[in-house]
């Protein structure tokens, strides 16, 4: 014989099964479970069955061996190094270059006329009287000299906010720094340009360090911590 329900009872359920008298525990909710490892669960702010957040770009592959970090295209060879060096020479610095090659040949040709004039007459050269180098000998000088100091200012500013000079940007490479792939900015590319006196002491071995170095580095690289890289773009 059944009995009345009581009044606590709660009521029966719809699809025949039983339910916890009111003061009883309940069922805890189920949760989900966890994915397999590797499979990442939609995360706050993304709804389910949406496409996942994009992951940060990073370089495209297909450039073969990889450079110093993972993701960063490989390093760029000797020879491309020192086209992009050449061109910016000829497109920067074949003017002041010139201008100061003038303006020493023009003294130098006074100072060969003093001594055939002194020799016409006896005096040694050693007291033969120095010729005055003139407005223009020093105009020509000194216009170089600045010439070449802003150039080299320019190409730091390029260099340490892209990474690339004009000739580097002609060639395909990118100076960058090594540890994370960044720029240098213009203090340190600044410094490391002075420090190229390294790579020439003793007879130009810093320049040609990277024809065997593992990350085809100079003297100079290795003391800031920059490589220079293939350009993906």
């Amino acid at each position: 014989m059944s009995q009345p329900p009581g009044p606590y009872d709660g009521p029966p359920s719809p699809y025949g099964q039983p339910q916890q008298p009111y003061g009883y525990p309940q069922q805890p909710p189920a949760y989900p479970q966890p994915g397999p490892y590797g499979q990442p669960q939609p995360g706050y702010g993304q709804p389910a069955g949406y496409p996942p957040f994009p992951q940060q770009a990073g370089y495209p592959g297909g450039y073969g061996q990889a450079g110093p970090l993972p993701g960063m295209p490989p390093l760029a060879s000797w020879g491309a190094r020192v086209g992009a060096t050449l061109l910016d020479g000829l497109m920067f610095f074949l003017v002041p270059s010139g201008l100061i090659i003038a303006g020493y040949t023009r003294y130098s040709v006074k100072l060969a006329d003093r001594w055939d004039d002194c020799d016409r007459v006896g005096i040694p050269h050693d007291a033969c009287p120095t010729p005055k180098a003139g407005g223009g000998v020093v105009a020509m000088i000194l216009i170089g000299a600045l010439l070449s100091l802003i150039v080299a200012l320019y190409l730091c500013y390029r260099e340490g906010k892209t990474g690339q000079t004009p000739g580097k940007r002609i060639v395909g490479i990118r100076l960058l720094r090594e540890y994370d792939g960044s720029t240098l900015g213009f203090g340190l590319a600044f410094g490391r340009r002075l420090l190229h006196i390294i790579d020439g002491i003793p007879c130009y071995l810093g320049y040609l360090w990277p024809l065997w170095d593992d990350k085809n580095q100079t003297f100079t690289d290795k003391i800031v911590h920059t490589v220079v890289i293939k350009d993906p773009q």
